[in-house]
């Protein structure tokens, strides 16, 4: 365990790079222009599982990446938080802008972190989701967007861990897992809600999160500001996983058929690493 001397020796003198190992640095050059020298991208898992938001990720979770990102998490380098906010900040950006269009500007946007164990928060000490998504919000109003953070997700049960579970158990495992807190309903009223987290890898929980969000705006009708377009599937039909028949028909025919969550903008998010098979550019 890190004793208390090794944390404040961490805050005072330069570390190695927590990317690539370059001495006296806490982010080289070369691995800082891998966060925020990438134009983010849209992500999709294959198979893409039901009601996975829009998601543009910075880039491919390999290499440097990983370690920048495991560093943070895991191994408490705080000061990474900053730079991976402000890489958070422009796939969040990427996202609202691909959606842009009459009245769609930005506006205030919130900023909705994937929550994580607490468990998980107790062991590292921190909540590294949290963290990069203030990080994030300061960024972006820093560059003109009103932005806040919105932790109104929780889970409502205890879940497996995801390691070493396929697409299909992933989803069976969080299925129904996360829920909007009671508070949290009524604050998602104030902007437009972007899901964040550090990583996506089958999209099994960026799929509950929005889940959690679709259901907590469906309960609110009257307050258009929250609800979601459901599909996200472009009618290009991609297989579909963990869904039952009657909700694959209504996710397709949400739109025509009037349903709630067919009104109002499309649920977005934003990441910094997915597979590097998942990037659009990358498929055949």
């Amino acid at each position: 365990m890190r004793g208390w001397w090794q944390d404040l020796t961490d805050l005072v003198l330069p570390a190695d790079c927590a990317g690539c190992g370059a001495p006296r640095t806490a982010l080289c050059p070369r691995c800082r222009g891998m966060l925020d020298g990438r134009r983010p991208r849209r992500a999709r898992p294959e198979p893409e599982p039901a009601g996975l938001p829009v998601v543009h990720a910075v880039a491919p979770y390999a290499a440097e990446v990983r370690e920048l990102l495991l560093a943070h998490k895991e191994r408490g380098a705080l000061a990474l938080a900053g730079p991976l906010g402000t890489a958070l900040a422009g796939a969040v950006r990427a996202g609202l802008g691909a959606d842009a269009g009459p009245g769609t500007g930005p506006g205030s946007v919130l900023l909705v972190p994937v929550p994580s164990a607490r468990w998980a928060v107790r062991a590292r000490g921190h909540d590294p989701v949290r963290r990069m998504a203030l990080a994030a919000a300061g960024e972006l109003r820093r560059t003109g967007t009103p932005a806040r953070v919105a932790s109104v997700l929780r889970q409502r049960r205890a879940v497996a861990d995801q390691a070493g579970l396929d697409a299909r158990r992933r989803l069976a495992n969080l299925g129904g897992a996360l829920e909007v807190t009671a508070a949290g309903g009524r604050l998602l009223g104030a902007g437009r809600a972007v899901l964040v987290d550090d990583l996506m890898t089958t999209g099994a929980t960026l799929a509950e999160a929005a889940r959690a969000l679709r259901e907590a705006a469906v309960s609110r009708p009257a307050d258009r500001t929250v609800v979601y377009r459901a599909i996200t599937r472009e009618g290009r039909g991609e297989r579909l996983i963990g869904v039952r028949p009657q909700e694959r028909e209504w996710m397709h025919d949400a739109p025509e058929k009037g349903a709630p969550n067919a009104l109002g903008r499309m649920l977005h998010a934003a990441v910094i690493a997915a597979p590097r098979d998942s990037f659009e550019m990358n498929r055949n």
